[in-house]
């Protein structure tokens, strides 16, 4: 009896165990429910904005060398923009709205990956590579970018609702391709002697590390105020809010995923 008693304890635990094992998958779905999307692949709430509005007008800088460095940047394989469902809506709506006066909304960055955003910080500390700063940052010491803000190790532009953009009067002209090594101009002179851009004269280029491409700047006025303030009300209207120290920096409130960096690359 003893014996027998012992057997059935262990067939006991036996079918316990089994009964565990069988439940595991659901709990195993589960859990991959909760991990996040392979560093590999969009999420389901990411879209192309050509999808939602083939209107706005493409111009992505850092598909190209043309950018502050002066090189393709790490994780864009495709020149295109990719932002959550929400926030390329809110852009759709904008654009009705500026299209309605003669204007096209044009995006220079969308979705940035995490790797992106390291490829900034390691040229940031090559102190010895300034090659672009003739047109990017010329009163700008390199050394001081992280300390004066305009290099930093995470960016909301990896959670896929911040957008950098302008306008372009209608019909567009298209901008010309830069040639890497050609001369160049300062990213805050008159419109006529920067970079060619079919874009309003905002002041400055974009991307352009000077205190006058702040949003409010006292220094930019006239038309060059009344175009930031155009670019800004409109998009404050469809539920952007602008970052004040860059003019063509804009994230959509609320975001989708206000706490997470994703990494997946632009394709």
């Amino acid at each position: 009896m003893p014996r027998l008693a012992a057997t059935l304890r262990g067939l006991a635990v036996a079918a316990a165990a089994l009964l565990t094992v069988v439940t595991l998958p659901s709990g195993a779905e589960a859990g991959a429910a909760r991990r996040p999307p392979s560093p590999r692949e969009a999420p389901a709430g990411f879209v192309a904005l050509r999808a939602v509005d083939p209107t706005i007008l493409q111009e992505m800088r850092y598909y190209t060398p043309h950018n502050f460095m002066g090189v393709p940047v790490d994780g864009y394989r495709r020149p295109t923009c990719l932002l959550t469902r929400e926030a390329a809506r809110a852009l759709h709506r904008a654009q009705r709205s500026f299209l309605r006066r003669g204007f096209s909304l044009k995006v220079y960055d969308c979705y940035r990956p995490q790797r992106a955003v390291d490829h900034f910080v390691r040229w940031a500390k090559d102190l010895g590579d300034q090659g672009m700063k003739g047109e990017f940052y010329p009163r700008e010491d390199k050394a001081k970018l992280f300390d004066d803000g305009y290099i930093a190790a995470k960016s909301g532009h990896s959670r896929g609702s911040t957008v950098d953009l302008t306008l372009v009067r209608l019909p567009a002209v298209p901008t010309r391709p830069y040639v890497p090594g050609e001369p160049l101009t300062s990213c805050y002179g008159p419109k006529d002697e920067r970079f060619p851009d079919n874009s309003l004269d905002m002041g400055t280029g974009f991307d352009c590390f000077d205190t006058l491409a702040h949003t409010l700047d006292p220094r930019i006025h006239g038309r060059q105020l009344r175009n930031r303030l155009l670019l800004k009300s409109g998009l404050e209207r469809a539920g952007f809010v602008n970052l004040p120290e860059e003019w063509w920096h804009f994230t959509f409130q609320p975001e989708p995923f206000p706490d997470t960096y994703f990494d997946f690359p632009v394709r």
